[in-house]
């Protein structure tokens, strides 16, 4: 059967049972986190695979674009018929989209297949939250962190390792097959450990009108992000009307989440102080840190001249970094009264270790990088689970699927702009085009003066995003973490 019989589904569940119903979503969390990382080292191999450099972010964009768009749906399906079908769905076109990618002849094909991948990928993580904010009530949440930091401490140190070998000294599509066996493997036991998930089922209708009008705003932008300063000037007529378009729609779905019954993004949740500050503060720090995720690689092979396997290496810090940040912050969460201030302490560490390295006269060693990359890791990492669970733990329980699906469709959306920001300033600010970047990285150049110069202003950006996220958690209210799980106060308040 699906579920726990009616007269069981009211028992709490055992610590036990929690801890297999986990065991079972970690797998599929697995899947979602690993591709994160272990495409990252293997980008500029792909991209002198398929002689296009110029396009690489597309690769990343792709994915989290329709990741962005599918996120708030799964929520509100899982909210609808539970979460074991809907990750079952995901699983299955993430595996889908991994085949094409391992497949793909070119460069469009890849990016179709990242898009397909995304729109199970992007569901994934989501699900995670939502059935562990169904399952453990979040003062006691920290009890189970320890799960989830073997998932992202393997994923964050493997993924980058793995890539860098692959693309080095095998093929990079290994990156993608690698997902077939452990996505078969994740659908098998997540569909045995969520029979034993108490049924909440509460009926939404879901917004596809709404989910399109956001897919065209943010490819518009995006377009305009990652052509302008390359295909054309910043000023020049199509990027200026790519920007114009993108502001009309992004004001029709305004309107369209104004005036629905059942918008995409409920205005109910929107309303929410704790989620009106904690979404932008989770926003800008996993913005930034995809993004810097994505173009280290390229700073630490084009400018460093670190090999792929090497440079797979020298990203362990941050991504590790945020693994330690994010796991000691949600132990912590529970036990503490005011855990606002463990991610102020954590962003403002962040954001200095990012200016040594944006206003450092370079060249720099490759260990103070590291070094600066960790701190800023650990600094993010304390975000990421605060302003989930707080802002889980300001909605009651039916919101609970919808609630998370915004606060990732942000994060998702957030780290598809930033991403493309951050190449944009890369690739439009060191004068040095896509071709003629290719063409240096292949020969094995060491140093890439403008290219250098054009890091610089990156990681100087990555520190401003920071600060916003900074002072949307600094006004964010501090509400008492729940025990139980009683209903949370009005959404309104």
């Amino acid at each position: 059967m699906d579920a726990r019989s009616p007269e069981a589904a009211d028992a709490p569940l055992s610590h036990a049972e929690i801890r297999t119903i986990i065991v079972g979503v970690m797998l599929a969390m697995f899947l979602s986190a690993l591709d994160q990382t272990i495409i990252a080292t293997a980008l500029p191999t792909i991209g002198a695979s398929f002689g296009d450099l110029e396009s690489l972010s597309w690769v990343v964009t792709a994915y989290l674009l329709t990741g962005t768009a599918v996120t708030p749906l799964v929520g509100k399906l899982a909210d609808i018929h539970g979460p074991r079908p809907v990750l079952l769905v995901s699983i299955a076109f993430f595996l889908i989209g991994s085949v094409m990618c391992a497949l793909a002849p070119g460069m469009i094909w890849l990016i179709v297949g990242r898009a397909v991948q995304g729109l199970g990928g992007g569901g994934l993580i989501a699900l995670a939250q939502t059935i562990i904010g169904l399952l453990v009530a979040p003062r006691e949440r920290g009890r189970y962190q320890g799960y989830f930091a073997v998932v992202f401490i393997t994923s964050s140190i493997g993924g980058p390792i793995l890539g860098g070998f692959f693309a080095e000294h095998l093929h990079w599509s290994l990156i993608f097959w690698i997902n077939v066996p452990l996505g078969i493997a994740a659908a098998a036991m997540s569909d045995r450990a969520l029979r034993n998930l108490p049924a909440h089922h509460h009926p939404h209708r879901l917004d596809i009108l709404g989910a399109l009008l956001m897919c065209v705003a943010t490819v518009a932008l995006l377009l305009a992000l990652s052509w302008g300063g390359t295909h054309f000037r910043w000023f020049s007529a199509p990027i200026m009307s790519l920007l114009a378009v993108s502001v009309l729609v992004w004001a029709a779905f305004g309107l369209r989440v104004a005036t629905a019954a059942e918008p995409l993004l409920p205005v109910a949740v929107l309303a929410n102080q704790v989620v009106r500050t904690g979404v932008p503060a989770a926003a800008f720090a996993m913005g930034t840190l995809v993004g810097l995720s994505i173009q280290m690689p390229l700073y630490l092979e084009g400018v460093m001249g670190l090999t792929a396997s090497q440079s797979g290496v020298a990203l362990i810090p941050l991504m590790g970094g945020v693994v330690v940040g994010a796991t000691g912050a949600g132990r912590a969460m529970g036990h503490v009264t005011h855990y606002k201030r463990l991610p102020v302490v954590g962003l403002v560490a962040s954001i200095l270790s990012l200016a040594l390295v944006a206003f450092w006269p370079h060249p720099l060693h490759v260990v103070t990088v590291a070094l600066a990359m960790g701190v800023t890791g650990v600094g993010l990492g304390t975000v990421l689970p605060i302003s989930t669970v707080a802002v889980q733990n300001a909605v009651p329980l039916p919101q609970m699927g919808t609630a998370t699906g915004v606060i990732n469709f942000f994060r998702s959306l957030g780290s598809a702009v930033l991403t493309a920001g951050f190449g944009a300033i890369v690739i439009g600010m060191s004068g040095v085009e896509g071709s003629a970047l290719l063409e240096r990285l292949l020969a094995g150049t060491t140093q890439v003066t403008p290219l250098a110069d054009a890091f610089q202003w990156m990681f100087a950006a990555a520190a401003v995003s920071l600060g916003v996220s900074l002072i949307a958690i600094l006004a964010m209210e501090e509400r008492p973490l729940r025990s139980g799980h009683a209903p949370a106060t009005a959404l309104s308040e």
